[in-house]
């Protein structure tokens, strides 16, 4: 990965980040790191453990909109990272839930979407 992807894609999950805690939810953690992979942003919204992917694009991106790029093969893996982050710290009472933050780099303001309840897995 290039040094400016990896800078966009930080940007991108501050952004995220901030943006969550505005629509109050508390960030628990970021960047949580399994063998398995990743989840970006792990949170607390009302008693709801969220686990939160944000995907990033520059104004004008070919690549499609950053929503569009949560497909099933990742919401497999951000499922079993979840399943770990929840084991781990004895937390498989709560409920838990998978957002999505679509952030848009340009020019002007960056735009971000939230989406709640993004998807759901059977098995989770």
């Amino acid at each position: 990965m290039t040094f400016k992807r990896l800078a966009l894609g930080a940007s991108g999950e501050e952004l995220a980040a901030r943006h969550l805690q505005a629509c109050g939810y508390r960030i628990l953690e970021r960047n949580y790191r399994r063998p398995c992979g990743e989840v970006d942003i792990v949170a607390d919204e009302s008693g709801t453990i969220v686990f939160v992917e944000v995907k990033t694009r520059a104004a004008g991106s070919r690549f499609g909109s950053p929503l569009e790029a949560v497909g099933r093969k990742k919401q497999e893996q951000l499922a079993r990272v979840a399943q770990e982050y929840l084991a781990s710290h004895g937390l498989h009472q709560l409920p838990a839930r998978f957002d999505v933050v679509g952030v848009v780099l340009g020019n002007r303001e960056p735009r971000l979407e939230l989406v709640r309840n993004a998807f759901e897995l059977p098995f989770f």
